[in-house]
């Protein structure tokens, strides 16, 4: 069953094939959502800063009888968030706010702040530092895997051209009118 599938990151870490999108679900909504899928089977929630329902997100996954380790909890470094120390403090907030000890997988959300993304500017740097701080929260434990999300085919390689860690993961959109078939590719 699609529930119990796993894929397995480059780190060794097992992440369930199916998640719960909580995009557009408010804080208050999110517990008995979150809730009833994990009664369900779901094992996987994906959230962020952006959603503004990481708070009922980490409540539901609490007070769920979910052992914590049986479920992996995405959330993001916010798109607005390009330097080091914002990036830093974004990750200690969503900890904060979900009240969890640990992050399964923490994406930083776009390689462009929302109110200039499809634009020309990449921010190439700035995602550089915002690397190195989800380098730092995985080495320091208080998150296990680390990837890109909204990332194009040149914003990816700007990343592994100055990581040490490669991302994991690169959350793509992709649905019947957008398959971007070389992005998936590469």
């Amino acid at each position: 069953m699609i529930l119990q599938e796993t894929s397995t990151l480059a780190n060794g870490v097992s992440i369930p094939r199916l998640g719960l999108g909580t995009w557009f679900v408010s804080d208050t909504a999110v517990v008995p959502a979150v809730g009833e899928a994990l009664r369900l089977g779901y094992r996987h929630v994906d959230t962020a800063p952006a959603y503004r329902n990481e708070q009922g997100v980490g409540r539901a996954v609490r007070s769920s009888g979910v052992p914590r380790d049986e479920v992996f909890v995405t959330t993001k470094v916010d798109a607005g968030a390009k330097t080091y120390g914002a990036a830093r403090d974004g990750i200690d907030a969503s900890l904060r706010r979900t009240g969890l000890d640990h992050l399964d997988l923490v994406l930083v959300h776009s390689p462009t702040p929302w109110r200039r993304f499809g634009g020309e500017e990449r921010y190439l740097e700035e995602n550089r530092q915002v690397w190195r701080a989800l380098e730092e929260a995985l080495a320091a434990g208080t998150v296990r895997a680390i990837g890109l999300s909204n990332f194009e085919v040149a914003d990816v390689d700007n990343i592994l051209e100055g990581c040490t860690v490669a991302p994991m993961v690169n959350q793509v959109l992709a649905h019947i009118s957008n398959t971007p078939h070389d992005l998936i590719q590469h």
